[in-house]
């Protein structure tokens, strides 16, 4: 270890130790901080030199898909700092939210040091793990900041300099970093004020360009304090819908508003309409927006405080489209289907704004989440929220259909293709749901030759049946859904990449239940729909919702729905209480069923069921009450719970549930 290492690791445990007073440039308390973090919560270590950390292909592939769109308008920006900074000897480097390096640009003849300094694409960041650096506390710190050698908390990275800037999405949730770095640079922390201000000039550009090619199909309104340059200027602007509803602000928009309003509740965020922020009406907007001049630019104010300049503009190509949704009514609009499926939950309403755009367009949709968080439930919405909801929604569960049938049974057969099919063939599946959607839950379970033939149709429109001598033509729309990880089957080479990438034309992620922010919106929402299945006007109390808030449900909306079919099914005329829930939602140990013994169809459900095993119990209850609802037919059992009869025995021995009539 060099001296200027011990030195190093000397000042840092010193200053987190509370032992030094001393500054340590402009940015001061912020590198403080985060070496306390360090120390404090991560547990580093500033004695123990840790490698940079680069993760593999396959992970850098699955985080630049998260962005995909964003990473395009960025590469832009950044080719244009790169040849203003690259002469001084820096790199650029563009993280996602975690601090993966999703896009680099750099010098080939210094690659070998880039890549042992962490300068690579692939590179990982994260505070966490490497310590005080430009973009791990930038991400900590959601500032512009220099993190110049000595700032770093690692030794190994004393000698490097790194200017980052936050870079925020269209509705103003963190997105990622924008970093330049050089390996070499003067002793001095000030000589990379040029290099911090081109970074959060560029920062800015990126995110502007972000926001308007987001918004290309809705109104823009441009802010500003300067008459002369609102016309052009991209400083602050808001992007509203026909109706005036704000849908997003740049971060221009929404630190000027903030500044100027005393009141932080009045600063615009989306949902609110635009008259709700500045003394005006509507009509006042559609004049600016029609009038098209520079002389009509007109004066708002917000509710309080100064004047300021702002102009209402239409994107050129959208404008016609544009005059005429404002002349439509709300509900002419809007997608019933989709827009029942959230309360208030961010990430949901952005999945759902992305599925409203899509809905129309002849794009194969890619659904991933974990088991039960809903892809069926968005799949169909999609479907009848789209031009072809007056045709089929063909639902498929890859993983249900018995190997050996999975193919007749999609591609379909011709009559005497083989013993034991209909007399008169079969259209197939695929073929049923053309000009409707044909929805493939659990596409990672398909066998590797149906992945082919698969790829075949999506590739050509049509299909060939079991025995045929002639393709028919289909209009195949196709969304797909899995909660496994489909990059990693093709990795172990169980998936085709080609269809992975036919498939996912758009990749919608649901979030697991346990992290939606509207857990009561979908409480409500299913207690209503379970109360309608089982005629009852269902109720809760509120130490029953307060029990169903808290739990961290595994098995996401599906556990959810049994939980409260179950409650509905035993609790006193539709009101349920804590007692009403599982004894898994209650943290109790009761005691179940022995082994062997028979779930009698009148019997309490919760005394019966073994409880050791959450979802073997959520499994058994949505069996047995599936059975009662459907008079023991089984037939009608497998209908409604999109399993084959041969599984429905099969679960009924494994639970020891037994027919009344076998009684």
């Amino acid at each position: 270890m060099n001296a200027s290492s011990t030195s190093h690791i000397d000042k840092v445990i010193a200053r987190t130790s509370g032992r030094l007073d001393g500054s340590l440039g402009s940015d001061d308390d912020l590198i403080t901080r985060s070496w306390t973090r360090c120390v404090a919560d991560y547990g580093l270590d500033p004695t123990r030199a840790q490698a940079a950390r680069v993760i593999e292909h396959w992970q850098l592939r699955e985080h630049q898909e998260q962005i995909e769109s964003f990473l395009r308008v960025a590469r832009a920006g950044m080719e244009q700092l790169y040849k203003r900074v690259s002469p001084l000897g820096y790199v650029l480097l563009l993280t996602d939210a975690q601090g993966v390096t999703v896009d680099y640009i750099g010098n080939d003849q210094w690659d070998r040091d880039l890549k042992r300094s962490g300068l690579c694409l692939g590179a990982d960041w994260n505070e966490s793990h490497a310590g005080t650096c430009g973009v791990g506390t930038c991400i900590v710190e959601r500032t512009a900041l220099t993190c110049h050698q000595g700032d770093h908390f690692d030794s190994t990275h004393i000698g490097l300099t790194c200017t980052t800037a936050p870079l925020f999405d269209p509705t103003g949730d963190f997105i990622g970093v924008l970093d330049i770095s050089a390996l070499s640079s003067p002793s001095e922390k000030p000589s990379q004020h040029l290099a911090r201000h081109m970074t959060v000039m560029f920062a800015k550009m990126v995110e502007d360009a972000n926001f308007i090619r987001h918004f290309s199909d809705q109104w823009l309104l441009r802010l500003g304090v300067d008459w002369a340059l609102v016309d052009v200027s991209g400083e602050c602007m808001l992007a509203f819908d026909a109706d005036g509803r704000i849908l997003g602000a740049n971060s221009g928009a929404r630190q000027m508003l903030a500044a100027i309003n005393e009141d932080a509740s009045a600063v615009p965020v989306v949902g609110h309409l635009l008259t709700d922020v500045f003394k005006l009406t509507m009509d006042d907007i559609w004049r600016v927006a029609r009038s098209g001049t520079t002389s009509d630019r007109t004066v708002l104010s917000t509710r309080r405080h100064e004047l300021f300049y702002a102009m209402a503009t239409p994107p050129r190509h959208a404008a016609n489209k544009l005059k005429q949704v404002a002349e439509r009514s709300p509900a002419q609009t809007a997608c019933p289907a989709l827009d029942r499926l959230s309360g208030d939950d961010k990430q949901m309403l952005r999945l759902l704004d992305q599925a409203k755009r899509l809905v129309n367009k002849k794009v194969n949709i890619l659904l991933h989440g974990e088991t039960g968080t809903g892809k069926e439930l968005i799949a169909r919405a999609l479907h009848d929220s789209s031009q072809r909801a007056n045709k089929s929604f063909v639902a498929v569960n890859c993983a249900s259909i018995p190997e050996s049938l999975i193919e007749s049974e999609l591609f379909g057969y011709v009559a005497g293709s083989f013993t034991g099919g209909r007399s008169k063939g079969s259209c197939g599946l695929i073929l049923r749901s053309s000009g409707g959607t044909l929805f493939l839950d659990e596409i990672g379970d398909m066998p590797m030759h149906l992945q082919t033939r698969l790829l075949r149709v999506l590739s050509e429109g049509e299909v060939m049946p079991l025995g045929a001598e002639m393709p028919v033509p289909v209009d195949l729309t196709v969304v797909a859904a899995s909660h496994r990880d489909l990059r990693r089957l093709i990795a172990e080479g169980v998936f085709r990449e080609d269809l992975y990438y036919r498939l996912c034309g758009a990749t919608l992620p649901l979030p697991p239940l346990r992290l939606r922010t509207d857990k009561k919106f979908v409480i409500e929402r299913v207690l209503q729909q379970e109360g309608l299945q089982l005629g009852i006007e269902g109720h809760i109390s509120s130490r029953a919702l307060e029990l169903l808030l808290n739990f961290a449900w595994p098995g996401n909306i599906r556990q959810l729905r049994n939980a409260i079919r179950f409650a509905l099914a035993i609790c006193d005329n539709g009101y349920i209480e804590p007692t009403d829930l599982p004894s898994e939602l209650r943290g109790e140990e009761e005691a179940g069923a022995t082994p062997g013994t028979p779930l009698l169809p009148n019997a309490p459900l919760r005394t019966l069921l073994p409880s050791d095993v959450s979802g073997a119990l959520m499994q058994a209850q949505a069996l047995l009450l599936a059975l009662r609802r459907q008079h023991w037919n089984v037939t009608a059992v497998a209908k409604e719970l999109g399993i084959c009869r041969a599984t429905v025995y099969r679960q009924m021995k494994r639970f020891n549930i037994v027919s009344p009539t076998q009684q």
